[in-house]
């Protein structure tokens, strides 16, 4: 194979294009790599050569080997490596995961105090629920039940809410910016309503995940609940000290990610 990137060694081509197959879904999981010979031929490489790639790799968790047996591709799992707002269609796109949902309730109701707490309402004002099934790749990752206010719950309803995000509809049809998102994370025992749809037992452990977004002068788009399965997604946050003695001042947030596994 022809050198592409003549700035990039011949060992770091061998381990991009290997770790392209896998993010890809190219090679599953516990899928045996070519051999270093194979791979060697391949990129017109030595066997040294295809060993660093694979050291490599392996260094950041993407394969393992087995003495006498080769490389094998490592249980998928991948964050979003960046702070920034995402909706879970991009959130299992960057996993390496299909995304898919299944609308499970879309009905009007009025608003709990709760609810309209999160979104500067009246008690009992008229709001849109939507329920849905998350998964990634056909498996069940978590269940959802947002609530929006019947001035955004208008602009989405013509819209596929199975195949297309909130997110994306009102920024890509309405140009309205999703501005803002509070964060509550919680451990919780899975209640009936939820478990049955993703597959666990009444009172399994799940991660729920409360969100409210904002649009431009933090008017509330949508407050959420979500349920992730404890055993296919954690989170990871990363803060970084500021350099110098300690501060009072806030630590900046590096990384915010959830980190979806496969089962």
């Amino acid at each position: 194979m022809p050198n592409e990137n003549p700035a990039k060694s011949r060992h770091e081509q061998v381990s991009d294009w290997l770790r392209n197959q896998i993010e890809q879904g190219a090679l599953a999981e516990n899928h045996k790599l070519p051999s270093e010979s194979a791979l060697g031929s391949r990129f017109g490489v030595s066997r040294i050569t295809v060993r660093r790639a694979l050291q490599t790799l392996e260094s950041e968790d993407l394969i393992y080997r087995r003495q006498g047996l080769g490389s094998f591709v490592r249980g998928r799992q991948a964050g979003r490596g960046v702070v920034r707002l995402t909706d879970f269609i991009e959130d299992m796109q960057r996993a390496g995961l299909e995304p898919s949902s299944r609308i499970l309730h879309h009905a009007r109701e009025e608003a709990s105090a709760h609810v309209a707490h999160h979104l500067g309402l009246e008690t009992g004002t008229t709001v849109l629920r939507l329920d849905r099934l998350r998964l990634g790749s056909g498996e069940p990752m978590a269940m959802d039940r947002t609530w929006l206010p019947m001035t955004y719950a208008t602009l989405v309803a013509p819209h596929d809410l199975e195949a297309d995000s909130i997110f994306s509809i009102l920024e890509r049809d309405y140009n309205i910016c999703v501005c803002r998102d509070r964060f509550r994370l919680e451990s919780v025992n899975a209640p009936n309503d939820v478990a049955q749809f993703i597959d666990v037992p009444w009172g399994r452990a799940l991660l729920l995940i409360e969100r409210t977004s904002y649009a431009e002068g933090d008017r509330p788009i949508y407050y959420q609940q979500r349920w992730y399965r404890s055993d296919r997604v954690a989170y990871e946050i990363e803060l970084r000290r500021r350099s110098g003695h300690a501060s009072k001042a806030p630590l900046p947030l590096s990384e915010f990610e959830p980190v979806f596994k496969r089962s």
